[in-house]
């Protein structure tokens, strides 16, 4: 029996283009990045690497590739415009090994959908397009996708596959994983010839209104599940849209791959499509948000252990609930992150049990706010954060880059036991829910923003967009959808 042979390629961010500091080639190389053969294929166990290499790896006959790749940038998601030059470059090299280790049967290609470079609309879609170019037609290209992607028909349009996980938190990415490997697989050996149809709904939120644990988020997650478990060999992709990447394809969109049945596709994509759009007004009334020194207030006397979540810094520098919890002598609180790489290299040589006065965080522009004391005591160092105790029982963890806590267990890392604190600040969305919400761990959960519309506002009329307008999107214009059909020429 003949091997099929599958290349295994990654290129991922997730872009906010209104950072300020562009993400470069350096940013994407480091220790373990990038990473080819087993190195990548091992490197996201727990994630849509991990589920693909796992269920390629039980079909006879099926070997893997791991082609010289970078992993996330060590900025996170906290930097903006991907290079032109970092993306060609990782292309480049990804091209050339496809035409070197050639010819493959299978090409996986592990995206977000959310990446924004610097003179490419459609990053993604560009990426499956040259792979194709360089593969030929009788290859087969499978993808996955984080339901924060900003996508349109593009992608399809060069490949065979795309597989969305379907909630936030993203606790089906390893599930998704693992589907796009079988039927990759079945497509290979011809057991199922894809259809495709593809539903730009006009509708963009902001992704702190988008966690899948309330409705009506929750209930077009379960609709899209029940198109796939009622009919076989369906496949239905609801993409969120992710509003900081300023691109061209921003907002929502559905995805629907059949198994050679273009009109189940259609009929599926455009329930889920008007599904969604009956439920717009209610799609941006899910969450409630608080002031933060309102917050910072009530989780004085909130039950068990609180989370104050501050759903709007992108650039993981923001000051603005940290200054509230010194001004209110809040106790017994961790703080992290504030991002700060400048004062981490002015007290990288400190010893635990220094004194500390410093002013922290902020600079970086005006939703980070402005930099704010902290009087204290060095706590500990390490390779790219500090802890300083301050206030009554209170603990700042300042990082080189942005951190988004998700579980209580990685604050350990940075030589802190969670269980000494009652509230948590710290600065997510609704990832942080995996670890302190649905485990049962923290019993309040206080989402927070500041007192302005800064960058991560739920009021995206605060920013100014150059590649969309957002008058085409509810709730900031009045579009039509379904449009009218285009009349004949």
């Amino acid at each position: 029996m003949t091997a099929n042979r599958i290349a295994v390629l990654q290129f991922t961010h997730e872009t906010v283009t209104f950072l300020p500091n562009d993400t470069t080639r350096d940013d994407f190389i480091y220790p373990g990045s990038p990473a080819a053969g087993e190195a990548l294929l091992t490197s996201a166990p727990k994630s849509y690497m991990g589920g693909f290499v796992k269920l390629a790896r039980e079909f006879p006959g099926v070997e893997l590739t791991g082609i010289t790749s970078p992993l996330w940038p060590k900025t996170g998601t906290g930097s903006g415009w991907v290079t032109t030059d970092a993306f060609e470059y990782f292309l480049g090299v990804q091209l050339a090994e496809l035409q070197a280790q050639g010819p493959f049967d299978g090409v996986y290609l592990a995206l977000h959908g959310a990446m924004a470079v610097r003179g490419v609309a459609r990053p993604e879609a560009e990426i499956a397009r040259r792979v194709r170019a360089l593969v030929g037609t009788t290859c087969r290209i499978a993808g996955t996708f984080d339901p924060h992607g900003n996508e349109d028909d593009q992608y399809l349009r060069h490949a065979d596959f795309g597989f969305c996980a379907k909630y936030f938190p993203h606790y089906d990415e390893y599930l998704q994983g693992a589907r796009a490997a079988r039927m990759l697989i079945r497509a290979i050996r011809h057991d199922f010839t894809p259809a495709h149809h593809v539903v730009k709904v006009p509708i963009i939120t902001p992704t702190v209104l988008q966690w899948t644990g309330a409705s009506p988020w929750m209930d077009l997650v379960q609709r899209a599940l029940t198109w796939e478990a009622r009919e076989p060999d369906v496949f239905v992709n609801f993409f969120f849209g992710f509003p900081w990447a300023d691109t061209v394809d921003a907002g929502m969109t559905v995805q629907v791959t059949t198994n050679g049945n273009p009109a189940l596709a259609r009929r599926v994509a455009d329930d889920m499509a008007g599904a969604a759009w009956r439920a717009r007004h209610a799609l941006i009334a899910t969450t409630k948000i608080l002031p933060m020194p309102e917050a910072v207030t009530a989780s004085r006397t909130a039950p068990g252990r609180v989370v104050l979540a501050d759903y709007s810094d992108r650039s993981g520098a923001a000051t603005f609930l940290l200054r509230d919890i010194i001004a209110q002598d809040l106790p017994n609180v961790l703080v992290a992150t504030v991002k700060d790489a400048e004062l981490l290299a002015r007290i990288a040589n400190g010893t635990p049990g220094d004194a500390f006065d410093q002013m922290v965080g902020g600079k970086v522009d005006a939703s980070a706010g402005d930099p704010v004391r902290v009087v204290g005591t060095l706590r500990g160092t390490g390779h790219g954060w500090a802890t300083v105790d301050f206030g009554r029982n209170c603990v700042l963890v300042i990082s080189e880059f942005l951190t988004q806590i998700i579980e209580p267990a990685t604050l350990r890392a940075y030589a802190v036991n969670p269980d000494d604190f009652t509230v948590f600040a710290i600065k997510s969305r609704a990832h942080f829910r995996r670890g302190f919400d649905d485990s049962g761990y923290a019993s309040t959960i206080l989402l927070v923003e500041p007192p302005q519309p800064f960058l991560g506002t739920t009021g995206l009329e605060a920013l100014t967009f150059a590649h969309l307008r957002l008058a085409d999107y509810f709730p900031y214009g009045n579009p039509v959808f379904p449009p009218a059909p285009q009349s004949g020429g």
